[in-house]
């Protein structure tokens, strides 16, 4: 049986080839092996994309399971740090096969069951274990540094688009403006900066005009979620701010919003925190309002009389427990002078 990884997608589309380069010369190399063995390849497993830092892979899941319900004498792999990127796990998926009476064989180290075999293993697998460590290590201060450059570590949020050029042979990564998103970003902040617009409100409003995430790897274009908008309207990024580790720095890319736009929607989204929404009936005094006697919010009710004027009035949060004596309605001070004030209290 063999198992093929690559750790990335860009390594399993690099070249001409469907399945990139690496796929290809791991799949030939261990078949190579098993013809050498006498052995015939009767299943194969291929992680497209896949860290080999973590246990969570589907494609090691279906291999270990394969393997408990049918005899195989041999799982081939290319390299150790194909199958795991620690010590830990490397023992675990050792011990797993060879509890089912397969020995595991790399097309490359020449590991076996031996004494000296075992002792080749475990520094295969340590040296694994460093090279992702340090790998790691050095891609957190690389990212570090482009940020105090004021590059854009990582993937560019929605509204830009990260791109590649090549300058007299030299790769150059930049990050421009995504004409197709662009747009509703913009007007999703100066929307909400008018004080009109819930969270709620304004997302099904940018996909009823269209805006769309973009697809990931995994993960398909949808629509912005609540959740995902708040976190949008939070990022400093779009007023040419880097952020990385906390730490602020001046971004090299184009801000789509002024810094007054962005610290009044800061301001707005602060305000709301403990549930102030837009509504069709607003009230100047809404969401500043609790109950004395619980401290629940006091939400704003109307009512219209036979004569067809409307009172605005006050209404504990806990109006259908009983325990709360300040369930009443309290009149709105702009539709009764007589409002019962000594029940609630301003913050």
């Amino acid at each position: 049986m063999s198992y093929v990884r690559v750790s990335t997608l860009d390594q399993a589309r690099r070249g001409s080839e469907p399945e990139g380069l690496s796929i290809p010369a791991q799949r030939e190399a261990n078949r190579r092996r098993a013809l050498d063995m006498g052995a015939l390849v009767v299943a194969e497993f291929v992680e497209r994309g896949r860290s080999g830092r973590s246990l969570e892979r589907p494609e090691l899941r279906r291999m270990l399971e394969y393997i408990q319900d049918r005899p195989v004498d041999f799982v081939i792999v290319h390299k150790i740090d194909r199958l795991a990127r620690n010590r830990a796990d490397d023992a675990a998926i050792t011990r797993t096969i060879q509890n089912t009476g397969a020995y595991l064989v790399s097309t490359t180290e020449a590991i076996s069951t031996t004494p000296s075999g075992r002792l080749l293993h475990g520094i295969m697998a340590s040296i694994a274990e460093f090279y992702s460590q340090n790998l790691a290590t050095e891609v957190t201060k690389g990212m570090r540094q482009k940020a105090i450059h004021g590059g854009t570590p990582g993937r560019a949020p929605l509204g830009y688009l990260n791109e590649r050029r090549f300058d007299d042979g030299r790769e150059v990564r930049t990050i421009t403006i995504d004409p197709e998103r662009a747009e509703h970003v913009i007007w999703a902040f100066h929307a909400y900066a008018t004080g009109g617009w819930s969270v709620t409100r304004l997302a099904a409003e940018l996909e009823a005009r269209g805006l769309t995430t973009r697809s990931g790897p995994n993960t398909p274009a949808g629509p912005l979620t609540v959740n995902g908008l708040h976190r949008l309207l939070r990022r400093p990024y779009y007023k040419g701010i880097v952020v990385h580790n906390g730490i602020e720095h001046p971004g090299r890319h184009e801000p789509l919003i002024d810094p007054v736009t962005w610290a009044t929607v800061q301001d707005i989204l602060t305000s709301r925190r403990n549930g102030e929404r837009s509504r069709a009936h607003d009230h100047y005094l809404k969401g500043t309002v609790f109950c004395v006697e619980c401290g629940r919010r006091l939400i704003v009710q109307h009512t219209r009389t036979k004569t067809g004027r409307v009172y605005d009035y006050f209404v504990c949060h806990r109006r259908r427990d009983t325990t709360c004596s300040n369930a009443k309605p309290c009149r709105s001070p702009r539709s009764s002078s007589r409002s019962r004030t000594s029940t609630a209290r301003s913050r």
